[in-house]
């Protein structure tokens, strides 16, 4: 045997002993065998066999050596039944003992002595002659599946599912190819046969986490702040598993970076259960006493030239549709709708005016003056209260922040750079405004290299970089390049220099060079007039968000309606609008309360937004949840993670 072929029997060798102490067994391949088969005879599902063995996916070949996990499923119950056929004759031969005799002839030294009374009494000696009884062995093997129907319960999305029966989400998806992307309650599915003793439970103490692709220790140790030893005693098993893309770890609460209740989605239509009238009010800055009247052509005027009638407006719209739409469902509304007229004391008459103490359920004012104004109230009744657009507001007992905070987006951007182990290199590109944050995002990659915009004999920003700025930062592979503006003219600057200098190739004098275009904030600037949205595709452009655009084709019904309705496309805030009481009354009728819902429905998703929302340790609740999107082909596309 040459050495190579020596070295790969001994690796052979090592890796089924290392294999054989973490709980996995092997299997080689018969004539004619499929994996099927295979995954059956071992209880395990054939994803759990390909995730060992890739180059099965190719095809099984005879003889091959397959690694094959050892599954917690229930095993087979054997019967094994002894038919007495009739006797053997055998004279015992010097230093032959019970035990030899057992093993030679298959039996047990209890069945010997049976047929051989005198040996209850006496030893064996050589010369004896001893009945050994012949047997037909029957096994009755009683047949158990891998897998078993599983009803969805109710605050169950694929995770949770998944994590009780210590699988991924992949291999819940491969066990169900036609599962939809939200589980509706009731509904049934196949799941690994496993003893309940053996599920794992869903502790609310505690955060989840899925396992992104190629995620090790190393990754999770900077994402969640957690050694090895510290998931392993939190997720028992994992030791001999080992990491699996998909998988769902427990995490201290603490460290919320990255979970996964973005998988969670829960259906609420499926959970009506309160069909009692709801009463909600709406509060929205009208400015209803400065419209001009007289004339469509001033009422027009009034509407161009008044922001917060405007905003006000199309808001609205939005929750007439909601309304129509939850009506059709059965649930009956009384809807108040309020002119907050923008002013701090109108708020005050509003609620001191009226009987508050029976609603269920107060959306707006949009302004944080007022907000926190009608919050501050509203205590006293402990009326939940939303905000639609309000960051960083004063969260009360009874205050609902369904805008997620800028730190969100900028935790969510962040984490989406650090878990991308194929970049070679990042660059942070900035003007003076942003210094801060560059030297955040310096502190967060300590290798990263910072541009700072070109300045005037005046020391005051002209807002661009040349080409030789940019090109000397950059390295070969993958770089990926945060933008920190609000200056229109140095986006537009910026993106035109990154995307000329994308190299998609390798050639005899250069290598290839990928650019990722990347912000913490994305805001009007990215979407001026003067900035190419072919560079913005061109360089991948990620940015998170807090709603995402709808899908036309995924929301037809929606859209016709609003527009036979206003004869106009739903913009942001009409969809917000929507959205936003959609979810505040589906979680009214499915839960006991407001804030019942929250754990009820972890998280939930309509047109365009979506609401996880966590308490905060001493007050109200915000949402925990925002959308990562880039440019792909001039469209902004969800990025799934």
């Amino acid at each position: 045997m040459n050495k190579f072929l020596l070295v790969i029997v001994l690796f052979l060798a090592f890796s089924l002993t290392s294999l054989n102490a973490q709980n996995f067994s092997t299997h080689k391949v018969k004539e004619g065998e499929t994996i099927e088969e295979i995954s059956l005879k071992y209880y395990v599902t054939p994803f759990d066999i390909y995730s060992l063995n890739p180059d099965a996916k190719n095809g099984l070949k005879p003889n091959t050596i397959l690694i094959i996990p050892i599954s917690k499923a229930q095993k087979p119950k054997v019967t094994v039944t002894k038919d007495l056929q009739g006797f053997r004759e055998h004279k015992t031969k010097r230093k032959e003992t019970l035990y030899s005799l057992s093993k030679e002839y298959d039996v047990s030294e209890d069945d010997i002595k049976k047929y051989n009374k005198f040996l209850y009494s006496n030893t064996l000696k050589k010369g004896d002659k001893i009945q050994i009884p012949i047997y037909k062995i029957t096994e009755t093997v009683e047949e158990v599946k891998t897998t078993k129907p599983y009803t969805v319960l109710p605050q169950e999305g694929k995770w949770r599912i998944a994590y009780k029966f210590g699988i991924s989400v992949q291999e819940l998806e491969a066990l169900n190819p036609d599962m939809p992307e939200v589980l509706k309650v009731g509904e049934v599915i196949n799941v690994p046969n496993l003893d309940t003793e053996d599920q794992n439970e869903v502790d609310e103490k505690y955060s989840y986490y899925k396992v992104l692709p190629k995620e090790g220790f190393y990754r999770l140790k900077l994402k969640l702040g957690l050694e090895q030893d510290e998931i392993e005693v939190l997720n028992p098993g994992l030791k001999e598993s080992g990491l699996k893309d998909g998988m769902i770890l427990k995490i201290p609460l603490a460290s919320g970076v990255g979970q996964i209740s973005m998988d969670d989605k829960v259906n609420l239509i499926d959970s009506i259960s309160d069909f009692k009238t709801k009463r909600i009010a709406i509060m929205l800055p009208f400015r209803l006493n400065r419209v001009g009247f007289d004339s469509v052509a001033d009422t027009k005027r009034s509407i161009k030239n008044d922001p917060y009638l405007d905003t006000s407006l199309d808001f609205h719209s939005g929750v007439l549709m909601a309304v129509d739409s939850l009506k059709k469902l059965g649930i009956s509304l009384k809807v108040d709708v309020y002119d907050t007229k923008n002013e701090v004391s109108e708020v005050s008459r509003i609620i001191k005016g009226n009987n508050f103490e029976d609603v269920d359920a107060v959306i707006g004012p949009l302004t944080s003056r007022n907000f926190e104004q009608a919050a501050s109230e509203l205590r006293a009744y402990n009326t939940p209260i939303f905000s639609p657009i309000g960051t960083n507001l004063k969260l009360y007992d009874n205050v609902f922040q369904s805008r997620p905070s800028d730190d969100l987006l900028k935790t969510k951007i962040v984490n989406f750079v650090k878990t991308d182990t194929s970049a070679a290199n990042i660059l942070i590109v900035y003007d003076s405004k942003n210094v801060e944050v560059s030297n955040e995002l310096k502190r967060e990659f300590g290798r990263a290299k910072q541009v700072l915009s070109r300045k005037n004999k005046d020391g005051k920003d002209e807002f661009f970089v040349t080409r030789e700025d940019i090109e000397n930062a950059l390295k070969p592979g993958k770089n990926i390049v945060f933008l920190e503006t609000e200056n229109a003219g140095f986006v537009s600057n910026v993106t035109s220099v990154l995307a000329s200098l994308i190299r998609k190739e390798k050639t005899e004098e250069e290598e290839a060079r990928e650019i990722v275009l990347v912000t913490t904030h994305a805001n009007g600037a990215f979407e001026g007039e003067q900035v190419n949205n072919t560079y913005l595709s061109k360089l991948q452009f990620h940015f998170a968000t807090a709603s995402k655009d709808y899908d036309e084709n995924q929301h037809k019904v929606f859209i016709k309606k609003y527009n036979q309705m206003y004869n106009i496309t739903p913009n942001n805030k009409a969809v917000k609008g929507f959205d936003l009481t959609m979810d505040v009354v589906l979680r009214l009728v499915s839960s006991d309360d407001l804030y019942m819902s929250v754990k009820n429905a972890p998280l939930t998703e309509y047109v365009e937004n979506k609401f996880a929302y966590k308490k905060q340790l001493l007050g109200g609740y915000f949402n925990d949840t925002v959308y990562l999107v880039k440019y792909d082909n001039l469209s902004i596309v969800e990025v799934k993670q």
